[in-house]
């Protein structure tokens, strides 16, 4: 399932703001996923920005069990979003222009909707081998 929440132009996250897409996630993964919420709790990585880690944020995620990956203060080599689907969002997106933000939310959803499941398993599963990577070097930041 996907779930992705457009912030309005000029808006930024706020821990109150992300608490609530936390919920909308929760809500959704309840409605189609019982068991994975029913177990022991979802695994969520997330980097660690401060709305990401305020302790409203940090209250809420403890409440339905969920756990949350450490992330090192910068490593965008540890995020799958940075080198797998942004990579290949942004091939998606070159060249083209658009002419108000709804133009840009389809072109996204269009994005979404031609990447198939095996797609996003691959970006996560390469987590785990770049995840080696930063651990065997100590943290420093890798290509």
């Amino acid at each position: 399932f996907s779930l992705y929440i457009f912030l309005n132009p000029g808006e930024t996250i706020t821990a109150a703001k992300y608490i609530q897409q936390i919920n909308e996630m929760h809500q959704k993964l309840q409605w189609l996923h019982p068991a994975l919420v029913n177990r022991k709790g979802p695994i969520l990585l997330h980097d660690n920005t401060r709305p990401h880690v305020a302790l409203l944020m940090l209250q809420r995620l403890n409440e339905p069990g969920y756990e949350t990956l450490p992330h090192p203060p910068y490593s965008p080599d540890l995020s799958p979003t940075n080198y797998h689907f942004f990579k290949h969002l942004n091939s998606f997106l070159c060249g083209r222009r658009f002419r108000n933000q709804e133009d840009a939310k389809t072109a996204f959803d269009d994005f979404i909707a031609s990447r198939s499941l095996e797609f996003y398993a691959t970006g996560i599963n390469m987590l785990v081998s770049h995840w080696q990577i930063c651990v065997d070097s100590n943290g420093v930041y890798f290509d």
